[in-house]
């Protein structure tokens, strides 16, 4: 991992100094103190450093902007979440929102490095870690998009009702996990079929709105499809750090239309299910995962055994 970091770093640092954003010699450590290198403006070369302490290291002299632009070389998993260990201002500054990928339909914002017209573009371009800002005011289009990777989808309202997602009648699903993910603040309408579909991996839905719209073929409609199973291999690659079976984990999003909240076709079962009735919605909080537990009753209209 320190390799693979310090080679980005020493990418991210020539791009600046070819810029003229470093003015003066700089100085890289690795996690164990060791100085590997330096930049001289004067000379415009690499040299090798002796030993130093990485409490001390002059890398914390640059500036929030510089050091951003270094960290977003790094893949976001597993180099990116590594690096945000080291202290609380690299935290703070791998999870910033300018790091993350956008969607938007403006023209202007399409010229800029990390924004895509479409969530299919997003997805696709994600790296493992990544999470998409889904633009507000507009309809965007889902048509079974396949997410095989770690990824977070958020809206960007201050509401899920800002932020609409629509799949249209012929496709089976809005967005299709076979891998660990997350959706936050989102409105997901389905014409005809479902608005997410978990075949695998660990998913959490949070603060989200799903709508199946009232059609005569209501009953071919759910919300929710989950087929995974829960002794299945995980999809990933980084299984090292996504650990754990596949489950799913619903909170505080409202369920609307469909013949049944969530349908359960694989081996895991609904469990931990709690209901809050609103004046004008109902919203969920529940568990989909392996172990059943006793003595709770689970609704009939919420999935099928």
């Amino acid at each position: 991992m320190h390799r693979i970091f310090l080679r980005h770093l020493l990418k991210g640092l020539e791009e600046l100094y070819a810029v003229g954003k470093i003015e003066f010699r700089i100085k890289a450590t690795d996690s164990q103190g060791l100085l590997v290198f330096r930049i001289d403006k004067e000379m415009g070369e690499f040299k090798k450093w002796k030993r130093c302490n990485s409490l001390t290291s002059p890398i914390n002299a640059l500036d929030d902007g510089c050091l951003m632009r270094i960290l977003s070389f790094l893949s976001p998993l597993p180099d990116r979440y590594s690096a945000a260990g080291v202290c609380y201002r690299w935290r703070h500054l791998a999870s910033d929102p300018r790091m993350w990928l956008r969607v938007e339909k403006s023209c202007n914002a399409l010229s800029e490095s990390g924004v895509f017209s479409t969530v299919e573009d997003a997805v696709i371009a994600a790296r493992p870690g990544d999470t998409i800002l889904i633009s507000t005011g507009v309809v965007h289009i889902a048509r079974n998009i396949q997410i095989i990777k770690p990824v977070c989808l958020v809206g960007g309202g201050s509401s899920p009702d800002e932020t609409v997602l629509v799949c249209p009648r012929g496709f089976d699903s809005a967005l299709e996990f076979l891998s660990t993910g997350k959706v936050a603040n989102l409105t997901i309408k389905a014409e005809l079929g479902s608005c997410l579909l978990h075949r695998n991996g660990r998913l959490t839905v949070e603060s989200c709105v799903l709508q199946c719209e009232e059609h005569p073929l209501e009953h071919l409609c759910c919300p929710i499809v989950c087929t995974a199973d829960a002794l299945a291999p995980p999809s990933s690659t980084l299984s090292s750090i996504m650990k754990g079976g596949s489950s799913m984990s619903v909170i505080h999003t409202r369920i609307e239309g469909g013949a049944k909240a969530v349908l359960t076709n694989g081996s895991l079962t609904l469990q931990q299910v709690r209901v809050m009735y609103a004046r004008t919605a109902l919203f969920f909080w529940f568990n989909v995962s392996q172990k059943c537990l006793k003595d709770i009753d689970v609704p009939p209209f919420m999935c099928k055994a």
